[in-house]
């Protein structure tokens, strides 16, 4: 990763991508903005036209050509019967058509741009019905928007990977407040989009900021080799768990000759531990399926699409492409492993292969690194393995950030030393030594403004040079929250799932809420009778822990209970109590409400706006 804008080294002569981001183009929006019901604009490409002009000096050239390639947008015919829906968000939305309606996959992030979507492609095709939904796996933007294309109480079949709901709440609810914040650094959407600021992601230009909706799933893809008919279309499924998602799938329609790679080969190098957080993912696993797709395919499609970036067509193009990736995800994993297996950490890794990757790899466009990146990927190979300690012992137990960084000032002699010795590092090109020397002196004096000016311009210098776009977004969003302060967050993803949360994910959320210290003398007994659902759950307060199981309510088992408190609810009449909505009271209940007092006191409520670069 260059420190300042660099060259590239593929061909900038190749303008294959470019022909196939523009075939099959059919229409769009004009402008292409999209608002919400109350007129707030969720998404913006028009503000993206600068990425027409020449590359700056404050963007990488590599980075500056995808993003060109991601702000194309509109509706695509990717082949008869296949249509998508590219540049309305992150991700793309896919449209099959069948004998009577038009089933779509993977519905983009927020309604109103699904629905906008939607509506393009029946300008142009009919108003067909939508006879099915696929969700090729289990991260937001690709389910977020589903209620922009069908009503929650559809009959119509809505098919994803076995796991899928578990993992697509789970994600959003358990650390989803960290991994919201995070995201924020991570996408760069509150930086504003241009030549110093917002360019992309990598992936695509950025995420929409709309209403996000789920809907369970109602068919469940258990195997590799499963068929499905849905509206006269057979689909059939490879089952690709722990790569880009922990529930994911790729499939082919054999009578359309094509097949959907969902997110397991892109235009990039992918994360396999993105940068706002996640699961590790498994490198060796994802080329394993990406070569067992290749096998799969082969001889048997015309094109293969994804649910982002653009197609590709013909089959040696296909088994080149596929073949890149498969290879890509196998070195990184391989290589890291030979290498901590001779001794060294994950960064002395990342040093070591970063830069020296194949040349056949370095030079093919859709292996560089705009969405994940070698550095960062590497030491994800190296956790996934070994964890986050590398065996040095005078690491085991290092100072937080805070105490650490108060006590390097003091070995230099104060901030202003710091600061000076780090303009030194900056002025000789050294950049990440500097941002670190400021870093120390910001969170050992947060008030300093000379620290906090000074790190912020060495972050701006790295992001103008990030090939990654979400390092470029990082860097560019600390800087932009050292001079400016934290801007509020607009949109909480996880408030539009909590209906597809199960009765045990709300009591594991609960559970995750409770101060333990302050609990650690307290003791409750409540019992929780989910009358829309059928099911009755117990929960314990006992030393700052919430245990919760399955169990018989009395009235099964002909037994009184033991339980202080017994509330009989709905799904959402327990998820308006927890959150603060529903007053206990109000609720049916036998026993003493004391019980819920006592729990309700030691949940803490969370931070949407937590700080990053400053303590």
């Amino acid at each position: 990763m260059s420190e300042e804008a660099c060259s590239v080294s593929p061909d900038l002569s190749d303008t294959t991508d470019f022909e196939n981001a523009d075939r099959g183009f059919v229409d769009t929006l004009d402008p292409c903005v999209i608002t919400d019901d109350t007129g707030r604009t969720i998404w913006d490409m028009q503000a993206y036209g600068f990425l027409d002009d020449d590359c700056p000096e404050t963007a990488n050239p590599s980075l500056w050509r995808q993003g060109r390639l991601c702000r194309k947008n509109g509706l695509y015919e990717v082949t008869a019967g296949v249509y998508q829906i590219r540049g309305f968000d992150l991700s793309n939305m896919s449209l099959i058509e069948g004998d009577t309606g038009v089933i779509v996959i993977d519905p983009l992030v927020s309604v109103e741009v699904a629905a906008a979507g939607l509506a393009l492609y029946r300008k142009h095709r009919g108003d067909r019905p939508v006879t099915g939904v696929i969700y090729t796996h289990s991260h937001v933007d690709h389910f977020g928007g589903v209620e922009g294309v069908i009503d929650r109480d559809t009959d119509v079949p809505i098919i994803a990977p076995h796991g899928f709901l578990e993992h697509a709440v789970s994600e959003n609810v358990y650390a989803g407040n960290a991994m919201s914040r995070r995201g924020i650094y991570h996408t760069g959407v509150l930086l504003p989009p241009g030549p110093r600021g917002q360019i992309g992601d990598g992936l695509g230009i950025t995420n929409s900021t709309g209403r996000v909706s789920l809907i369970p799933p109602t068919v469940d893809i258990t195997r590799t080799g499963q068929t499905e008919v849905v509206d006269g279309v057979t689909i059939e499924f490879q089952l690709t768990p722990g790569t880009e998602a922990p529930a994911e799938m790729n499939f082919v329609f054999p009578d359309l000759r094509a097949a959907c790679l969902a997110e397991n080969a892109t235009h990039n190098l992918h994360n396999l531990l993105t940068l706002r957080g996640a699961q590790v993912r498994d490198a060796k696993a994802w080329s394993r399926y990406l070569d067992e797709a290749r096998r799969l395919i082969a001889g048997h499609v015309d094109v293969v699409f994804a649910s982002h970036h653009w197609p590709t067509w013909g089959a040696e193009a296909i088994d080149g492409f596929l073949a890149g990736q498969r290879d890509l995800y196998g070195y990184l994993h391989d290589q890291t492993l030979r290498l901590l297996n001779q001794g060294l950490t994950g960064a002395e890794i990342a040093e070591e292969i970063d830069g020296n990757m194949p040349p056949a790899l370095d030079d093919s466009w859709h292996t560089h690194g705009y969405y994940g990146a070698v550095s960062h990927n590497v030491k994800a190979i190296y956790q996934r393995y070994l964890g986050w300690f590398d065996g040095n012992p005078a690491r085991l137990w290092q100072h937080p950030p805070r105490e650490s960084a108060t006590r390097y000032v003091d070995c230099f002699g104060g901030v202003d030393a710091v600061v000076s010795k780090a303009q030194e590092y900056r002025e000789a090109g050294d950049l990440r030594f500097a941002a670190e020397l400021l870093d120390k002196a910001v969170f050992a004096e947060p008030t300093h403004e000379g620290a906090k000016a000074a790190l912020a311009e060495v972050l701006e210098q790295l992001g103008f040079g990030a090939e990654c776009g979400t390092w470029r977004n990082f860097y560019l969003t600390g800087a932009q929250e050292l001079r400016d302060g934290i801007a509020p967050q607009a949109v909480d993803i996880g408030a539009g799932m909590a209906l597809a949360l199960t009765v045990e994910q709300i009591l594991d959320s609960l559970a995750m809420r409770i101060d333990g210290p302050a609990a650690h003398r307290l003791s409750a007994t409540i019992d929780w009778d989910v009358t829309d659902v059928g099911e009755y759950h117990r929960s314990v307060l006992s030393n700052g822990f919430l245990a919760h199981h399955l169990a018989e309510s009395g009235a099964a088992s002909g037994k009184a209970t033991d339980a202080e408190l017994v509330f009989r609810v709905t799904k959402p009449q327990l998820l308006g109590l927890l959150g603060g909505g529903v007053d206990a009271e109000s609720l049916d209940h036998t026993g003493d409400l004391a019980a819920f007092t006592r729990l309700g006191g030691v949940l803490v409520t969370y931070d949407r706006d937590f700080p990053i670069v400053t303590p």
